[in-house]
């Protein structure tokens, strides 16, 4: 019966009979037959050709066939020998069967006898080899899973120590197991100082029993989860830390593997929005000492107008107590109320635009003309500009392009500039008003100038540092110049000085014409 595969076997034997007999018969079933005469040649040509199948006589001069079979499964464990023996070699088979011979066959070899062995030999290669192949394939794709899996790990790894929250796992016993880096930096422990530790005791008294029962609810997130709550940790040294917790129970089918929370550090937020707090209340401060100043050249500017009403009322009280009016003091009554009116209108717009100013309103952004703000911080500060022998030379462009600003906040920061301006000329002086567009950089741009005093050159550097001032105890906070700066920040605008002892300074500022606001 002839096979498929083409087989090689290697035939070694010293009997040249048996020799050639035996590669006909295997070159008839359809195999390909190579002989060796001895041992020594035929490990050598075991080795050169690479057979799949090795026959072999035990009996033979010089190596015999037991030392053969042991070469070739040095050489090659999985190549199949087949023994040829007598029945008086039978303990030698036996010793080759224990060598992992594949069978033995006795002489004289009959053909069923050689086609059985030969059949067991290429079954117990094949399944050899399958299994070789098997195990292989299965080796490799262990590799390639324990790889995947350490990857998988060493990702998981990396995504809980880089977290930028702190995170923490502990087990279904509330024994910590995770401790990543930004917990270390929150809290000021090393993780092998936690570890093992009950999750409960880094909470403030109180905070933890809250946690599970906020946990367990189910109100804020579902059932064994919580998404942020606000608690407080305690950190080393007894610290306490505000923090924004959100946490989950993990379950593995139906049992409770333990509890994973994530921490954000509150302290910075919190900071800034002190920050914000504290700015928004400066800036009100520096508002309230500007109206003040207002105020005070108000007074005054108000004073006359009202002297005058009063006086016109006196005398038409008087002229009516007398009797009735004639034609002629009729028409000059009117004259008088004309006149009241038009000194009560002046009054009522310097308390209008007055009470404009000190309005504490929310920051809001919109369309804003530059020029309008610079003409409602002249009418505000005129009088008192007049008051102090001050000359004001305004240069206001028609044609600027409205920016998107604070209307309240851009003519809080022209009025201070204002301001210390006139504190810059005691003794009188000029200030320069401008407004001017540069379409090359898109941007709108106010000059105020005076000729004061100006600023030495030591100063100038620090003229928008907050609560510096180089006024006299009592004429200022220092507050003026940085509240200018943030606002002209606040809206993506930059301001400069320039000034020289003796000859006046010079601010300008430059604004987008169509930017969006800071934050």
């Amino acid at each position: 019966m002839r096979i498929e595969k083409r087989w090689k076997v290697l035939i070694i034997d010293d009997d040249p009979g048996i020799l050639k007999v035996t590669a006909i018969a295997l070159e008839d079933a359809g195999y390909t037959a190579i002989t060796a005469p001895d041992g020594e040649s035929g490990i050598e040509l075991c080795v050169r050709e690479s057979p799949d199948l090795v026959i072999t006589d035990i009996r033979m001069p010089g190596i015999d066939g037991i030392e053969v079979l042991k070469r070739i499964k040095q050489i090659d464990p999985d190549r199949e020998v087949i023994v040829v023996t007598a029945f008086s070699d039978i303990n030698h088979a036996i010793r080759a069967l224990q060598l992992d011979a594949s069978d033995f066959i006795t002489k004289p070899i009959s053909e069923q006898a050689l086609t059985v062995a030969l059949k067991r030999a290429r079954d117990r290669y094949t399944t050899r080899k399958e299994l070789r192949d098997y195990t292989s394939t299965i080796e490799q794709r262990w590799m390639e899973t324990a790889e995947e899996l350490a990857k998988t790990f060493h990702l998981q790894k990396l995504l809980i120590e880089s977290s930028i929250d702190g995170i923490i796992a502990c087990d279904r016993e509330g024994k910590i197991v995770i401790f990543n880096r930004s917990m270390e930096q929150m809290l000021g422990y090393a993780r092998d100082t936690v570890s093992g530790m009950q999750i409960d005791e880094l909470f403030c008294r109180g905070e933890a029993r809250k946690f599970r029962e906020l946990l367990d609810s189910g109100e804020f997130g579902g059932q064994g989860k919580l998404f942020l709550h606000e608690s407080c940790l305690s950190g080393q040294h007894g610290a306490r830390i505000p923090v924004q917790l959100s946490a989950a129970r993990m379950i593995q089918g139906e049992e409770d593997m333990g509890v994973v929370c994530f921490f954000r550090d509150e302290r910075e937020i919190r900071k800034l929005a002190q920050e914000v707090v504290d700015q928004a209340r400066l800036l009100h401060q520096d508002k309230m000492i500007s109206l003040g100043k207002l105020a005070a050249s108000v007074v005054h500017e108000i004073n006359n107008p009202l002297a005058g009403i009063l006086n016109y009322a006196r005398l038409m009280i008087r002229i009516l107590s007398r009797g009735d009016l004639s034609q002629e003091l009729s028409t000059k009554f009117q004259g008088y109320l004309s006149l009241m009116e038009s000194e009560l209108e002046r009054c009522s717009k310097i308390v209008s635009n007055l009470l404009a100013f000190s309005r504490k309103s929310r920051l809001e952004f919109s369309p804003v003309d530059i020029s309008e703000v610079l003409n409602k911080c002249i009418n505000l500060s005129g009088h008192k500009m007049a008051l102090q022998n001050i000359r004001v030379e305004a240069d206001l462009s028609r044609d600027l392009p409205r920016i998107q600003g604070d209307f309240n906040q851009l003519q809080q920061c022209v009025i201070n500039l204002i301001f210390n301006a006139i504190d810059a000329m005691p003794e009188g002086g000029v200030l320069s008003l401008a407004s001017s567009f540069d379409a090359d950089r898109d941007l709108v741009r106010i000059s105020i100038r005076d000729t004061g005093c100006g600023i030495s050159k030591e100063d100038l550097p620090h003229v928008f540092d907050p609560f510096f001032t180089t006024k006299t105890e009592g004429k200022g906070l220092g507050l003026g110049l940085s509240t200018t700066f943030g606002i002209v920040d606040r809206h993506n605008g930059t301001i400069r000085v320039e000034s020289e002892p003796g000859k006046g300074s010079g601010f300008e500022i430059e604004l987008p014409a169509n930017s969006r606001p800071l934050g």
